[in-house]
């Protein structure tokens, strides 16, 4: 998602772009909801997942990190059998998994804002490519953010997923220079 003129008339992709993409996310359950849908994209295309978000959304409950904590057996063959969503059982698994991750850092820290933007500073990080090439697929603060993550619990906390999930939540910008969302 990081042209600003990507082809074709997609109107749920450009509104994601325009009105969520790169923008400073602080909202704790937002956070939680973009986490789990960068795990779920790994090795998907960000598109797929956007036109399930909703499914998403319905299946895990609209991502309130305590009820998804609490799921249990029946609830993951549960969502195995629901086909609205990407049906991984690793990725499901994990989902619960970085529930319950997430909220012993709520209670080491208050808000998972508080933890996650620590890592960069508390200011969004705005860069200034000119084409998708200057893109990094990762950084230091990604590096970092991923080794806290897995020391924590957090599974499908690679540094290129922290690095998209930084993007999506507006700890980084990287809108295309030119861009009228930059």
């Amino acid at each position: 998602m990081n042209d600003c003129n990507w082809p074709g008339n997609d109107a749920l992709m450009r509104a994601y772009h325009d009105e969520e993409w790169g923008k400073p996310l602080h909202d704790d359950r937002k956070l939680f909801e973009f986490m789990v849908m960068d795990a779920f994209q790994a090795g998907l295309s960000w598109r797929t997942i956007l036109y399930k978000r909703e499914n998403f959304r319905r299946a895990f409950d609209n991502f309130e990190v305590k009820k998804i904590a609490l799921y249990d057996e029946a609830k993951i063959q549960s969502l195995m059998q629901d086909a609205s969503i990407i049906r991984n059982q690793t990725k499901i698994r994990a989902t619960i998994i970085n529930a319950q991750a997430f909220l012993r850092v709520l209670e080491e820290f208050g808000t998972f804002d508080r933890y996650i933007w620590q890592f960069t500073n508390g200011e969004a990080i705005i860069n200034h490519p000119t084409c998708n090439a200057e893109i990094p697929p990762k950084t230091a603060e990604s590096d970092a953010m991923s080794k806290d993550l897995l020391s924590r619990g957090f599974m499908f906390v690679g540094s290129t997923i922290c690095y998209s999930f930084m993007q999506a939540a507006g700890m980084v910008n990287d809108h295309l220079e030119g861009c009228r969302f930059k």
